[in-house]
């Protein structure tokens, strides 16, 4: 080796301080955006206005703002308008520049770190506004503040126009528009619905304030005949949330039962009402901010709720000796908000997904405990219809328990003791493993027949499996084909479900493209959903997508998956002479190797992973399409029948 070649080496093990990179300012939101808002897919695009609005909505906690307008511009900017106090103007001691300044072009700055600003904010870590700045190709923005209406402009986090003067006014507020940067992100197109729902959460969650969103595009064929504007105003708060919530279900008593305290600065209220379903909602938020992942507010609701209907089904003689009712036994069938608003809040991450603050399970846990059992006392009739769906879901779940161990015991249900139907592959590696759901022994055998044995399993399904929306779990637990997965997929099922112990990564849904086939494909998402959620919330669920088409020209052999790639196909082959067009019914039509090769083969095939963006959204929408009630599944069908293609009836 030559000296040369050795004092290269050495100088690439070389770790020293010259290698260590400073980002100034802005640079680090620039070089890491997700880090600061997830994504930079449409999930932290939309997250770019709810940081904006945030700040409006603070200013509201505070009690100095009122509105807040959301406008979708032409060009997929956006504007957020309030009537707050507005951004302060002045000089900022410890920088010596404008307040305003400092807020859109210093991270962790803002009126939210004990300052006096704001004794409860959403927006704790103070990258709001600046991040929003560091990712978007420009902004403006106008404060309206002591008579004068002051303006700057920024690009990219540069400013582009220091603060001046534009003129006189005699309002207050905010005004910030914004362009995301293309450079950043994936997507420039907002979705009015993804914002409608989240602002309408913001007007539940703040009785009184007044959200208004508009969407101001130019017309087109994707889009609606009239400018789209939806006002919200909730004066009822998170007992209309509850409400809107329940609307497509049956209430078991009509009055919401409502809940609050306060210890300090600190408050917290809680909003539920029963219904006749089997599944439960509980949804939290802290500081306005939605915690999926729940926390201490959450645990503190649960823990009362549980203890507290005990307590009352003891005392009543409704619960004898010591036969208590579980906590899942009392959620069944609750929907409840829970939110809590806090000076110190402690969440785990930028995300917010989960709360920290041990207090706020004592303060939630007080309140429940004190203010329900009063109300259970006050309206007995309703402490009686909770007690017996909960002493129903009780029973329910012990006859669920015999079952599971009767299964197990018969077909070694969740053990080594695999099902009769299945043909398994050869690799023990889960990571390396997939197992297609197929739909008939015609299909199922096509499958067994063209597929991979190394490395893919197939488990054909008999017939549309039970709908688990309307049915309790020892009945679930009685149904062959739904045994049949969870044996097969080792990992169990609702609070025992570990997918530490999943023997396969992909599970794929492989049905025919018709009704009938898009009909059990739902079936399977709607208990993967209920009973199996992390197996969506971790990506393990995908939808095999076979081709409509199958094009013969001489020797020469092409599949479509659609009709525009049909007619993609066919204007580069030439349509004279004209080719074979076989259109597929379904996937007993194709033999081993067309079912291999258009499907199955990870080279060629194509897969759409089932992602859950929306927990919220999905259960609501399971709820409706799969739910007892005829006319909120009509009204979601009209809603949304234009939206179909390819419709095989």
């Amino acid at each position: 080796m030559s000296e040369e070649i050795k004092d290269i080496i050495e100088a690439e093990k070389e770790y020293n301080a010259s290698q260590i990179q400073v980002l100034e300012g802005l640079e680090a939101v620039r070089k890491r955006p997700g880090m600061y808002i997830g994504s930079t897919s449409a999930s932290g695009l939309h997250h770019l206005v709810y940081e904006i609005v945030d700040n409006a909505v603070d200013e509201a906690l505070a009690g100095y703002c009122k509105h807040v307008v959301i406008t979708i511009n032409e060009g997929n900017t956006i504007t957020v308008t309030d009537d707050g106090r507005g951004i302060p103007v002045d000089i900022q001691a410890q920088t010596g520049k404008p307040a305003l300044e400092v807020v859109y072009t210093v991270l962790h700055a803002g009126g939210k770190f004990g300052g006096g600003g704001y004794k409860v904010s959403g927006g704790l870590h103070g990258v709001g506004a600046s991040v929003v700045n560091a990712l978007s190709e420009w902004l403006e923005v106008e404060v309206s503040k002591d008579g004068k209406i002051y303006q700057m402009k920024f690009s990219r986090g540069h400013i582009t126009q220091e603060m001046r003067v534009i003129g006189t006014t005699d309002q207050h507020g905010t005004k910030v528009t914004f362009k995301p940067d293309p450079e950043m992100f994936d997507t420039l197109e907002y979705d009015y619905e993804t914002l409608h729902t989240r602002m309408r959460e913001q007007a539940f969650l703040n009785a009184g304030l007044h959200i208004t969103i508009k969407d101001e595009r130019i017309e087109s064929a994707d889009k609606p005949e009239k400018e789209r504007m939806d006002s919200m105003c909730y004066e009822g708060g998170i007992r209309e949330f509850v409400r809107w919530y329940n609307r497509h279900k049956t209430p078991l008593h009509e009055q919401v039962i409502y809940m609050s305290g306060t210890k300090g600065d600190d408050t917290a209220e809680v909003a539920l009402q029963y219904n006749d379903s089997f599944a439960s909602t509980i949804v939290s938020f802290a500081n306005d901010i939605h915690t999926p992942e729940g926390g201490m507010h959450e645990e503190g609701f649960k823990r009362a709720l549980t203890n507290v209907l005990n307590a009352y089904g003891v005392k009543k003689g409704y619960i004898k000796g010591d036969d208590k009712v579980s906590g899942d036994d009392v959620r069944e069938g609750l929907t409840a908000i829970v939110s809590v608003k806090l000076t110190e809040a402690q969440f785990e991450g930028q995300t917010k997904a989960k709360l920290g603050n041990a207090s706020m399970r004592t303060l939630v846990s007080n309140i429940v405990t004190q203010q329900l059992a009063e109300f259970l006392e006050e309206n007995p009739a309703v402490g009686k219809a909770i007690l017996d769906k909960a002493m129903m879901a009780n029973r329910a779940r012990e006859a669920a328990r015999k079952a599971r161990e009767a299964i197990r015991r018969k077909t070694g249900l969740e053990s080594g003791q695999m099902p009769d139907k299945l043909r398994d592959c050869n690799e023990n590696n889960p990571e390396l493993t997939e197992i297609y759901i197929v739909e008939g022994d015609s299909a199922g055998g096509s499958a067994k027949m063209g597929r991979d044995p190394a490395h893919q399993a197939i488990l054909p399904l008999r017939g549309k499996i039970l709908n688990v929306e309307k049915t309790r779990m020892d009945k679930i637990l009685a149904n062959n084909e739904i045994r049949a997965m969870i044996t097969a997929f080792g990992a169990g099922i609702d609070e025992e479900f570990d997918t530490s112990k999943l023997r396969y990564h992909k599970i794929v849904c492989m049905t025919d493209a018709d009704v009938d086939g898009s009909h059990i494909r739902i079936l399977m998402l709607t208990f993967f959903f209920r009973h199996m959620r992390p197996l969506i919330e971790q990506g393990y669920v995908y939808v095999a997508q076979p081709p409509l088409y199958r094009i013969t020209k001489g020797k020469n052999i092409y599949y479509a998956y659609d009709d525009e790639e049909l007619n993609s196909i066919l204007e580069r082959i030439g349509r004279d002479p004209k080719p074979l067009i076989n259109r597929y019914k379904g996937l007993g039509e194709m033999n081993p190797e067309q079912l291999w090769e258009t499907t199955m083969d990870p080279e060629r095939r194509v897969m759409l992973q089932v992602h859950l963006e929306d927990a919220m959204k999905a259960d609501e929408i399971f709820s409706v399409l799969m739910g007892d009630k005829v006319e909120p599944r009509r009204e979601f069908i009209e809603n949304n029948s234009k939206l179909v293609v390819d419709l095989d009836v």
